[in-house]
């Protein structure tokens, strides 16, 4: 057995799920950088799509199961850090992805299989193949399983204020503490509306608007959050 089957053999096992089309499992685990022109070979990004959605499905499944007195509004911030881009690919690094995957020689040499963004993109796309080859229920086992500790994250997230959390997440990350910045103020004395800007070292900022200071940074600091699946 070659050094990619074996990987391809561990991802399945970590997955909990064989995949009876082989053919659904490679285009799943084929960037779009491999081949080109009349090579050009089935790649991922169309599953990606459709694993979007699923795993959107499944993360909105899960939480409304496991948290029936969370509102509206913790289930969505919850839900968005369990289908980000971010979580997506640490998951994919746990369960062996980077090393199944199949990349151009450029893509790969230029670190691709590290890329949160192939990561990211690639484990949608697995999921959308699990779904297709085993259904909702097979999906929903590999979700349940391959996002446990994100899945623990999210919930020991729950109530924790976001510029504190911000905090700890940018220390957590080697970086300088977070820096805010007034960008506006408008409205009458009595309701005044706050434009704040939160800037991480090594990250693009984030802005949003609060009744006060305190409050537009706490928006600001849950914006970022969010985006980067830290929430």
């Amino acid at each position: 057995m070659d050094k990619r089957a074996a990987a391809i053999a561990e991802l399945e096992a970590r997955l909990g799920h064989v995949f009876a089309d082989r053919e659904l499992l490679e285009r799943a685990l084929t960037h779009a950088s491999v081949g080109s022109g009349a090579r050009r070979v089935p790649h991922n990004e169309r599953l990606e799509f459709l694993g979007d959605r699923v795993l959107g499905l499944l993360a909105a499944e899960l939480l409304i199961a496991r948290h029936p007195d969370w509102r509206e509004g913790e289930l969505t911030r919850r839900h968005a850090r369990l289908v980000a881009g971010k979580t997506c690919a640490e998951v994919g690094r746990r369960i062996g992805l980077p090393a199944a995957l199949r990349l151009a020689g450029g893509a790969s040499k230029q670190g691709g299989r590290e890329n949160d963004r192939i990561l990211g993109d690639a484990m949608e796309a697995l999921i959308a193949a699990v779904y297709l080859d085993g259904g909702l229920a097979a999906a929903r086992a590999v979700f349940a399983e391959a996002w446990t500790d994100a899945i623990a994250s999210a919930v020991a997230a729950q109530g924790r204020e976001p510029k504190t959390a911000l905090q700890e997440w940018a220390m957590a990350a080697g970086r300088p503490l977070p820096s805010y910045r007034e960008v506006s103020r408008s409205g009458p004395d009595h309701a005044p509306l706050f434009v704040v800007e939160v800037s991480v070292e090594g990250h693009a900022p984030e802005r949003a608007v609060g009744s006060s200071l305190r409050e537009a940074e706490k928006a600001a600091a849950l914006a970022l959050l969010e985006r980067e699946g830290a929430a």
